[in-house]
């Protein structure tokens, strides 16, 4: 057997680059990158293994451990989990850095390579600069948090354990069902010890995604239970995306008149404007979809693990008679809400469904109610996003209008980004998505703080296209440490801040569930007197390097995002935007409210709590 001496850091790298994928372009490399940010933990080590491979496999610096490894969770995404990145940190802060974007990685089933430097394997020095020390157990490290969001985790304390880790790590990253991330802790002794390695570890190794069929009992029994229904709906989640069933599910819809309705992970599996949509669904959804669900006497949720706000708390499928069918790849998903379970890659399982019910199609007339009710949601569409829009209680612009004037002032190419707050319940229900990959929206987790980093990963992924970056001041100021990253290396983000002077969004929903306005709007905060700063965004932004403009009106921004579109770098617009009004539609989330108060309004919308959760099975 043939052998080469190399480090393990150098191994690791070596092995990484032989990882190719099988994807429409032709067979491509698996990593398309590394995220560094380096400090003792890992810079003689990885640095060194990496500054070797710089040409083949480069290494990208951002400012921020948790933003870095946003925008390497983000480009994954956007290539539907078939290509991915590394991200390596040093010990202590660096590596703890990282995990809240390992939760997101995990909450949303999506690869990241996480590769944080450890303590000494041997223990001679310890304890080392950032070392957490455990007085009970001394194996114990910060890289420990990675291990309840980790899908796969080890702590490499000898060269020789990769090869038989390493396989085991392209398996999970690679695989449908147990997708996510991978957390390899480096010991940084061992980084830099040597080993005489067997060279066919490092063949090129060509990953395809596979596709795993149907039980044939299950199909039997969901192509009958479809039979028998008159009013059914499609509910397109990620899976769609994931398993690139696109065709799949436009011509099922098609060939058996079923309208089609999409979860935020879903989005853009089918386009706004074709025959069968009928919109989002759930907490954050179109009346359209929401009214159609209701009545719906089956459900075939395909490709969607069907959390709270798809169901509206398990909640919104009223229908007493109504069916549920899970269509998923991973049978922990396919059984949830006591669903009738169709274990099956989305592609495949759409093809067999359509073939076992032949000609078999739903009610007539039901196709045509869907198109009825998005018809009067896309007329509410064109009131609400129109540059006059409704009015606010402050005067000040809308959501709803901001997300129109952005959509008017892009091409059906662009994607849009954001995460969390009160927009990306107004971006499922009133975003129309021309192309499958025009909608990127983290609401799995919802983590603050994503849609500037994620909005480079984004890029990266998509260099031709420009991406729109919508995200609040509360989001902005959580993490904008990338937006220099994207100045610095060329990747021109369009990024529109809506401020509306606090965590909006939550300040909505504690006033819906009778709480006082607090600790939310900033006037509700504690404050200077005369009241907190107003923050200048748009000159925060020109200190990193973007080029930047504040308007002040709906008009302005559609001629600033003219601007934008001509730049040739990072450029955003700011403006000031209504914090208390939130398009219509949508449905009742679960959110427990006190059962005792003494405030009327609390006891009020306890009473109102009490009644709902009358319509959640149990």
């Amino acid at each position: 057997m043939k052998t080469i001496k190399l480090t393990m850091a150098q191994a690791l790298v070596r092995y990484l680059m032989a990882q190719k994928v099988q994807t429409n372009d032709g067979v491509q490399p698996m990593f398309a990158g590394v995220w560094g940010i380096f400090g003792h933990g890992n810079v003689a080590g990885l640095g060194e293994a990496l500054h070797e491979v710089k040409e083949t496999l480069p290494t990208y610096r951002a400012h921020n451990e948790q933003g870095m490894a946003h925008a390497a969770i983000a480009y994954a995404k956007a290539h539907n989990r078939r290509q991915m990145m590394a991200c390596t940190t040093s010990i202590g802060p660096g590596a703890a850095n990282m995990v809240t974007a390992a939760a997101l990685a995990h909450v949303n089933r999506l690869p990241v390579l996480f590769l944080p430097g450890d303590t000494f394997a041997n223990r001679t020095p310890d304890p080392v600069l950032q070392q957490v020390e455990s007085f009970g157990d001394p194996t114990i490290s910060t890289n420990d948090c990675f291990r309840p969001v980790s899908r796969y985790f080890d702590r490499i304390t000898r060269p020789e354990q990769i090869i038989t880790s390493l396989p085991q790590a392209m398996r999970v990253l690679t695989d449908s069902v147990d997708c996510g991330p991978v957390t390899f802790c480096l010991s940084q002794d061992v980084q830099a010890e040597a080993y005489d390695f067997p060279e066919s570890f490092f063949d090129e190794k060509v990953h395809r995604v596979r596709r795993q069929g149907a039980d044939t009992f299950e199909l039997d029994e969901a192509i009958a239970t479809l039979k028998a229904a008159k009013n059914p709906i499609i509910i397109s989640g990620g899976g769609v995306h994931y398993s690139e069933a696109y065709s799949e599910l436009h011509e099922f819809a098609e060939k058996h008149g079923i309208p089609v309705a999409e979860t935020q992970a879903g989005k853009g599996s089918i386009a706004w404007n074709h025959p069968n949509y009928v919109g989002a669904i759930g907490v954050t959804g179109s009346n359209a979809a929401n009214q159609l669900a209701q009545k719906a006497d089956v459900v075939l949720a395909v490709g969607t693990r069907l959390q709270d706000f798809t169901t509206a708390s398990r909640t919104l499928f009223s229908n007493p008679e109504a069916t549920l069918i899970q269509l998923n790849v991973a049978a922990f998903d396919a059984i949830k809400h006591n669903a009738q379970s169709l274990v099956v890659d989305a592609k495949l399982g759409l093809q067999a469904l359509s073939s076992g019910l032949e000609s078999w199609s739903a009610q007539s007339g039901w196709l045509a109610e869907g198109q009825d009710a998005i018809a009067t949601w896309n007329q509410y569409y064109d009131k609400v996003t129109a540059a006059e829009g409704v009015e606010t209680r402050t005067g000040l612009p809308s959501d709803a209008q901001v997300l129109g004037a952005v959509k008017r002032n892009v091409n059906p190419n662009d994607v849009v980004v954001c995460a969390a707050g009160g927009l990306p319940g107004d971006l499922h229900k009133l975003w129309r998505t021309d192309q499958a990959k025009g909608y990127h929206v983290e609401y799995g987790y919802s983590c603050m703080g994503y849609e500037i980093a994620g909005g480079l990963g984004v890029k990266m992924a998509n260099p031709d296209n420009d991406v729109i970056v919508v995200v609040g001041d509360g989001s902005y100021m959580m993490m904008n440490s990338e937006l220099a990253t994207s100045v610095m290396m060329g990747h021109k983000l369009i990024v529109v801040v809506l401020d509306n002077r606090g965590y909006g969004c939550i300040n909505r929903l504690q006033n819906a569930t009778g709480g006082a306005p607090f600790n939310n709007l900033l006037e509700d905060c504690v404050t200077i007197e005369g009241g907190a700063p107003k923050l200048d965004f748009a000159a925060h932004a020109a200190a990193m390097g973007a080029t930047s403009e504040k308007v002040g009106s709906i008009a302005e921004l559609e001629q600033a995002m003219a601007r934008a579109k001509a730049a040739d770098s990072t450029y955003v617009v700011t403006l000031d935007t209504d914090p208390y009004l939130t398009a219509d539609g949508g449905y009742w989330w679960d959110v427990a409210v006190p059962e005792v108060s003494v405030r009327t309004e609390v006891n009020t919308a306890r009473e109102n709590y009490v009644d709902a959760k009358k319509k959640q099975p149990y």
